[in-house]
């Protein structure tokens, strides 16, 4: 099968259950946004939440998409930048453990940290201190760590660096990878809309977004942003939550249905979305196939706190992906 790399922030997620959403007013943070904040402001959210319920977990959305598709069996590699500290051993050995062959530069800052609050309807809201990954670099990337994949999967939270993104999107078209990307944010869209466009334009194979994210990037409602995205790319997907999610390739159009769920938390629904596709893609599936693996392994992921689910869930999931390569349908 088709090896896949991935390049993202280094992240430990922080996973907070919020009691309820006025601790987000509080520290100033829209539900539901991404918010990049410095060391000061999620010291000072860590304070505030330090009495709730927390759980760690190596994170960052193109991690987490690797992640997803080392546990589905795909060969995975992944590039970051981490803090030489408990957080960066932390995140090494996470990735080690999960069969991924991780990159993992050392910074001079602290390991980055996400804090991700719950809110009680399942919805997360991030507040980011980025630390060490923010250090990364042009120069930390090469051809030779692109060669020997088939697939390069690249998060729209790097935009922080456009430097960085335009090099790696270069050297994967280079090396003759298949580029996906995912959108990451609504405002993380609306704040870099002309580089976003230019990179997808010139170097993206397939665009991942939600229906917030494809609004901001076409101004579009998701049908017609669909073929906008489409026309930019070779393959458009995107998710319309509980309704599903939409994949256009050329004249080609199909509609993914999901998996009933009872949701308590929606990080990293998206980014298990990614992983279910690309593994779909990688295995020579079709669109609606590889769209179904997204939507089984997403529609499990929110029923957990956090982007990683127990080896009895995967041991499922597989099953279920394997009844989708046989050609059935397990989505409603």
């Amino acid at each position: 099968m088709a090896s896949i790399l991935g390049i993202g922030n280094a992240l430990v997620d922080i996973m907070t259950s919020l009691k309820s959403d006025s601790l987000l007013n509080e520290l100033n943070l829209p539900k539901g946004s991404m918010q990049i904040v410095d060391e000061v402001t999620i010291n000072n959210a860590m304070v505030k939440t330090k009495d709730l319920k927390q759980t760690l977990a190596s994170g960052g959305s193109a991690a987490n998409t690797i992640n997803g598709l080392a546990n589905l069996g795909a060969e995975t590699a992944f590039i970051g930048k981490v803090g030489n500290d408990d957080l960066g051993k932390f995140f090494f050995e996470d990735m080690v453990k999960a069969g991924i062959n991780p990159t993992l530069l050392k910074g001079k800052a602290q390991t980055g940290r996400a804090l991700a609050l719950v809110s009680p309807d399942s919805e997360r809201t991030f507040a980011v201190n980025l630390g060490a990954a923010i250090e990364m670099v042009p120069n930390d990337i090469s051809i030779d760590q692109f060669e020997g994949n088939a697939y390069f999967h690249i998060e729209g939270y790097l935009v922080q660096n456009h430097a960085l993104i335009e090099k790696a999107l270069m050297l994967a078209k280079q090396a003759g990878l298949t580029v996906s990307l995912d959108l990451a944010s609504y405002n993380v869209v609306e704040a870099n809309i002309d580089f976003l466009k230019r990179m997808v334009n010139e170097y993206v194979d397939i665009v991942f977004a939600n229906e917030e994210e494809a609004k901001a990037f076409t101004g579009m409602e998701p049908e017609d942003a669909l073929i906008e995205i489409a026309s930019m790319a070779k393959i458009a997907v995107v998710k319309l939550g509980a309704k599903g999610s939409m994949i256009k390739s050329g004249d080609y159009t199909c509609t993914v249905g999901v998996v009933k769920a009872n949701s308590i938390d929606t990080t990293g629904a998206g980014d298990l979305y990614a992983s279910g596709f690309l593994y779909g893609l990688s295995k020579g599936l079709t669109f609606e196939q590889s769209g179904q693996i997204g939507a089984v392994l997403s529609g499990k992921v929110i029923e957990t706190i956090g982007p990683k689910m127990l080896d009895s869930t995967w041991d499922y999931l597989k099953k279920q992906v394997e009844r989708i390569e046989n050609g059935e349908t397990v989505v409603g």
